[in-house]
């Protein structure tokens, strides 16, 4: 194996630069290169193990994004960017080791924010770092240690930094506005925060919103509560047309009617626990279950002041303003259903309006 020149106390490295293998002491880059003046380049760093290319795919189509996303060219394909990464790994005998690759926007012939013309040639630099025994290193077996500090890379304005990729970018952005310049401010920053936070609050209130209708969906107007109606609407029949029949069966009467309250009564509990925490908007549910509410106080009422089954069935039959109640409770449930529930009285037909306006 033949020797290779020194520099200083290492071999010297071939470089490539541009198109061209050369010795590391040859190559130049112009000091008007943007990678040099506005650090307007992007690079990639490949591991190299036993000789070979470590992930090389991946870096190619990470190159590639990070090109596209600053709106550069790629000067080289991927198939010769790959000959060129194994050309040096031979020329510099690297066993284990990296390869470091750096691409810029070119050298315009002076300095500008705004990008050089089309055409300006773009730089390209490769160059290997041996590192023997990187696989086998400590840090490579047992980790490092590391402290988290603020992410200041696109932060630190107070200092005149080569970094001046996004100015580049901003000028560019404003030359494509139409404009000359761009100026850059925190308070946009603040105001999209503020306009951030105005968004989760309307999501919130929609959220709570949702879970309300969730809740009278899923409850209120569950299918085991218009189950429930249902059947109490059915006892009601029941015990109306049991009063209207006056001495006959007199237990499943009663009975009939105390089971309907209970039902109804359970069911406006239900419902009212449910609609106490739901929006306000709904004031008028509340009354309307506090109508029916009290119309089964008033019913039950009724039927505590009877001593005894004979006297309950006395005042049932002879009250007719209790009959007319409990027929107008059993038409109105049924009609309104228990959302829709108002106390209407049955108006008798008047036999004198068939003759109203008739001649005789």
């Amino acid at each position: 194996m033949h020797r290779r020149p020194h520099y200083g106390d290492k071999p010297m490295r071939t470089v490539y630069l541009n198109g061209e293998y050369m010795p590391e002491t040859e190559a130049k880059v112009s000091i008007f290169d943007r990678g040099f003046l506005m650090a307007d380049g992007v690079y990639e760093v490949t591991t190299v193990l036993d000789g070979k290319l470590i992930d090389f795919d991946g870096h190619a189509v990470r190159l590639a994004r990070s090109l596209s996303e600053l709106d550069m060219g790629n000067p080289i394909s991927k198939d010769d960017l790959l000959a060129v990464h194994r050309e040096l790994i031979r020329l510099n005998e690297i066993d284990q080791g990296m390869i470091y690759l750096q691409i810029t926007r070119g050298a315009p012939s002076d300095r500008d924010f705004a990008f050089p013309p089309e055409g300006t040639p773009q730089t390209i630099v490769l160059f290997t770092q041996n590192k023997p025994g990187l696989a086998e290193s400590p840090a490579a077996r047992k980790g490092i240690k590391v402290i988290s500090i603020e992410d200041q890379r696109w932060a630190r304005r107070d200092i005149k930094t080569v970094q001046l990729l996004y100015p580049s970018l901003g000028k560019m952005m404003a030359k494509a506005a139409g404009c000359d310049d761009a100026w850059m401010v925190e308070e946009a920053e603040k105001a999209l925060l503020k306009i951030g936070e105005s968004v989760d609050e309307v999501k919130s209130v929609a959220s709570k919103l949702s879970e309300t209708m969730d809740k009278i969906n899923g409850e209120v107007l569950a299918a085991e509560n218009i189950k429930r109606f249902d059947g109490t609407l059915e006892n009601l029949e029941k015990a109306s047309a049991s009063f209207v029949k006056l001495g006959e069966k007199l237990d499943p009467a009663i009975g009939d009617f105390n089971l309907a309250i209970n039902e109804v009564r359970e069911t406006n509990q239900t419902a009212q626990s449910v609609l106490e925490r739901v929006s306000p908007a709904l004031e008028d549910v509340p009354r309307v279950l506090t109508s029916i509410e009290r119309t089964a106080n008033t019913a039950t009422a009724a039927l505590e002041k009877v001593e005894d089954r004979k006297g309950a069935l006395g005042a049932l039959v002879s009250d007719e303003q209790l009959k007319t109640d409990m027929k107008d409770f059993v038409r109105n449930l049924k009609k309104g259903g228990i959302l829709g529930y108002k106390d209407e009285e049955e108006k008798e037909d008047d036999p004198r309006e068939r003759f109203r306006g008739k001649r005789r």
